[in-house]
């Protein structure tokens, strides 16, 4: 494979090529030469208006129900999906039946992943069977190749077991990953806790459920010196809880997801379920905080959620319906619509700096002698969000149709050239 990415802007700034506009040559899967201009006949040719080279984007917390539950996506299409969305490296969660909590599943995870042009790492289970009574075999998932541990979709409720892991991963600097949660409070909480869930008539779910896990984690990550990320944030509070923490040299990180971001309770108003999500949407006032809290640095990176469902599980009664929805594909673009503000440099470490420095990855850099790890971008290309541009099994998404700003081109990654003609 040989590619030649012409008049490119390259936004890596640990590179020295970085706010740079050059010829970057991508011979057989590793960057063999960047400069002012390069000819090679037999390359293939990709040059398009405003294209930037990022190091490949991560996503660190994305389901893909593979194994058990294939018809709403498999390792493939997610891969599929995460390319399309400008991501080389995604974390997927243990949420599987049967559960990743043993060193077989993580590798039956490696192995179908194996040949992807992105790839695909494991999240291991921190209990056995997700039942947050027991640790599961988190020393052999680490050596099978598991990045991080979580019980993913069921936050972990018992302080025991979270110290019992927090204390289990510093044997290896092994990162647990939390999705803040008290499940005691609001059990049945459809929505955020407010005036617009009292005028849908719908039960609400108050901030503090995810605030009082935050504030609980942090106490036991400073106890046990060991790394915590909270995923999912949506409370200004639990941003100020998480900033105290890192002040205090605590291993504590965190991500939002784009919807956060995109969307309040206000825009539930007329019942669309593919804005249920947990943790819910809340005020348009939080909402701007967040936004003003990834402008500021206090958050560390991006992490979509990911979470396709077919469609009997969207459409019906929003009580029934199932929390959760796709964000692969319009991740890049979703965020740099809701917050425009955001530098090159900043988006640059929102996607992939962060993440693989918190989670200890090979770093991306674009330089010459470097492998190919590199997502292309076009950041001021406006266009509706369509159908035609998913490559998930499953369609729910609260952003169809609407306009967004920003462009995947495709990602290079290793010997694997993926180039979105749509996106």
């Amino acid at each position: 494979m040989k590619v030649l990415l012409q008049q490119v802007i390259i936004n890596d700034p640990r590179s020295p090529f970085h706010n740079t506009t050059k010829d970057i040559l991508i011979k057989d899967g590793t960057i063999s030469r960047i400069a002012d201009s390069i000819e090679d006949g037999d390359a293939q040719l990709i040059a398009l208006n405003g294209l930037t080279a990022s190091p490949g984007w991560v996503d660190p917390f994305a389901h893909f129900n593979d194994p058990g539950a294939e018809y709403r996506e498999t390792i493939e299409s997610g891969a599929a999906a995460a390319a399309a969305g400008g991501f080389t490296t995604v974390f997927v969660l243990p949420n599987t039946k049967p559960v990743i909590d043993s060193k077989s599943l993580v590798e039956y995870i490696s192995a179908k992943s194996g040949h992807l042009p992105v790839t695909v790492r494991p999240i291991g289970a921190v209990s056995q069977q997700l039942e947050g009574k027991d640790l599961a075999e988190m020393y052999d998932m680490k050596a099978s190749g598991a990045v991080a541990f979580s019980d993913g979709l069921n936050p972990i409720q018992s302080s025991g077991l979270m110290v019992k892991a927090l204390q289990y991963v510093k044997a290896f600097d092994g990162v647990v990953i939390q999705l803040p949660d008290d499940t005691s409070i609001a059990k049945h909480g459809l929505v955020h806790e407010g005036i617009i869930s009292t005028r849908l008539g719908l039960q609400g779910k108050p901030m503090i459920a995810e605030e009082l896990i935050v504030a609980r984690d942090i106490k036991l990550a400073r106890y046990t010196d060991s790394h915590i990320h909270f995923t999912g944030i949506s409370s200004p509070k639990s941003i100020e809880y998480i900033q105290r923490a890192k002040e205090g040299g605590l291993k504590v990180t965190c991500s939002v997801t784009p919807y956060h971001l995109s969307f309040c309770d206000e825009d539930l108003q007329d019942y669309d379920t593919n804005l249920k999500v947990n943790p819910p949407l809340r005020t348009r006032e939080n909402m701007l905080a967040l936004r003003e809290a990834l402008r500021q640095g206090h958050i560390d990176c991006i992490a979509t959620h990911h979470q396709g469902h077919n469609y009997d599980a969207k459409v019906l009664e929003f009580e029934y319906a199932k929390f959760g929805m796709i964000g692969l594909e319009s991740c890049f673009a979703a965020v740099q619509t809701a917050v425009p503000e955001l530098d090159p440099g900043q988006l640059a470490y929102l996607f992939s700096i962060n993440a693989r420095t918190i989670f200890k990855l090979s770093p991306a850099l674009i330089a010459e002698g470097q492998q190919a790890d590199i997502t292309l971008y076009q950041p001021a290309t406006q266009q509706p969000f369509t159908a035609e541009q998913l490559r998930s099994k499953c369609s729910n998404s609260p952003y169809l149709g609407k306009i967004l700003t920003g462009k995947v081109a495709g990602i290079i990654k290793g010997h694997h050239f993926i180039h979105n003609p749509v996106i």
